[in-house]
């Protein structure tokens, strides 16, 4: 589907502060509600188009397992933690709205205001880490969802998860692009001096006006750049992600997100091309000809060009980078700006020999 169902249109008009404006139907599911057009228009004429506030909800997460595994070859880890499904921060691009399709509800405004929580995270990765098939291999953590989005800052999931880790000495790799993640700056700077950590902050552009309409409640941009100045400074190996790409938005931004990422101290740089699995079509094109209807047309027309004609290509191999002309010169202009600013280097392998299971102390470990 590229252009949304005005079926799917919330009864109570745009909400306030999110990314989403529609609720999609559940691919999972027969029955759907579609709201009238002409209701809508009603409903707008006489209460009038003020955007409405839809707080966030949080649901207790009853999964018995933490730590997950990935066999996807083009993601670059093998084990992940995700302490929240769904996602405060609202982009409208992101990937991982379908997985919440699973849990019931829509990849729209659900995604971002129906949160599952797991509290016992830290509880079961203690367990996980602490079984004799563990290895200590590294697990990235944001693998599908934020894990320092902002209801993180009241749940603290992330940060008993990372106890765990820097008693157990245990590897992670962590993306995000909340500044949140410096309130744990004490708990990284333990596991880096193993060895055995590494950040990639999100950058996508450097518009606070364009990153606000895009990304609503994630941190500002400059907050972004001052996190990894500061995890730089702590000794905690970082790079900048540009993630998502996005055609006639933000690709000509691609240099001056790299000088900026290099002058705060990232030492890596990587990009993906725009992805739209499922759904995320429609929430995505909704959002565009809302927030951009002047370039919305263009923006979808250059997507498809990178996409063999459609918005979306899973092929293993072409889905994170796009194929054609276009898609081609978004990565020689990466490349060649990585390569001017220090930032085509790889990051330093994490430490696997350090870990130790929970409750065994560094005697135990020398014998």
């Amino acid at each position: 589907m590229d252009s949304p169902e005005y079926g799917d249109a919330l009864i109570g008009g745009r909400p306030r502060g999110r990314g989403a404006g529609v609720n999609p139907g559940n691919r999972f599911e027969a029955v759907r509600l579609h709201v009238l057009g002409e209701y809508l228009d009603h409903r707008s004429a006489v209460e009038g188009d003020a955007p409405q506030r839809v707080a966030t909800q949080t649901f207790a997460d009853d999964s018995k397992t933490i730590i997950n595994p990935v066999d996807s070859p083009d993601v670059g880890f093998r084990w992940s933690i995700n302490p929240y499904r769904g996602c405060e921060h609202g982009c409208s691009y992101c990937y991982a709205r379908p997985f919440h399709e699973a849990l019931g509800f829509s990849s729209g405004l659900d995604f971002e205001t129906k949160i599952m929580v797991k509290r016992g995270a830290a509880a079961m990765l203690r367990k996980e880490l602490g079984r004799a098939k563990w290895r200590g291999e590294t697990i990235a953590m944001s693998g599908v969802t934020d894990c320092y989005q902002p209801i993180e800052a009241r749940y603290r999931i992330t940060r008993g998860c990372l106890e765990v880790m820097a008693d157990c000495r245990q590897a992670v790799g962590i993306v995000t692009k909340n500044k949140l993640v410096l309130r744990d700056l004490d708990l990284l700077t333990r596991l880096a001096e193993h060895g055995a950590v590494a950040v990639a902050i999100s950058v996508t552009t450097l518009q606070n006006d364009l990153a606000a309409k895009m990304e609503p409640r994630a941190s500002s941009p400059g907050d972004r750049l001052a996190a990894v100045r500061a995890l730089a400074e702590r000794g905690i190996p970082v790079a900048v992600m540009m993630a998502p790409v996005i055609p006639g938005l933000n690709d000509r931004e691609v240099p001056a997100i790299l000088e900026a990422a290099a002058e705060a101290g990232a030492r890596r740089a990587s990009y993906v091309f725009l992805r739209l699995p499922y759904q995320v079509k429609q929430v995505f094109s909704d959002w565009l000809a809302q927030a951009f209807p002047d370039r919305a047309q263009k923006v979808l027309s250059l997507i498809r060009q990178a996409r063999g004609g459609r918005l979306n290509d899973a092929t293993v191999g072409r889905r994170m980078r796009g194929e054609g002309s276009f898609a081609r010169q978004v990565g020689r202009v990466f490349e060649v700006f990585a390569k001017k600013h220090g930032l085509d280097r790889g990051m330093p392998a994490l430490n696997h020999a350090a870990f130790r299971r929970p409750g065994e102390s560094t005697q135990g470990v020398l014998f």
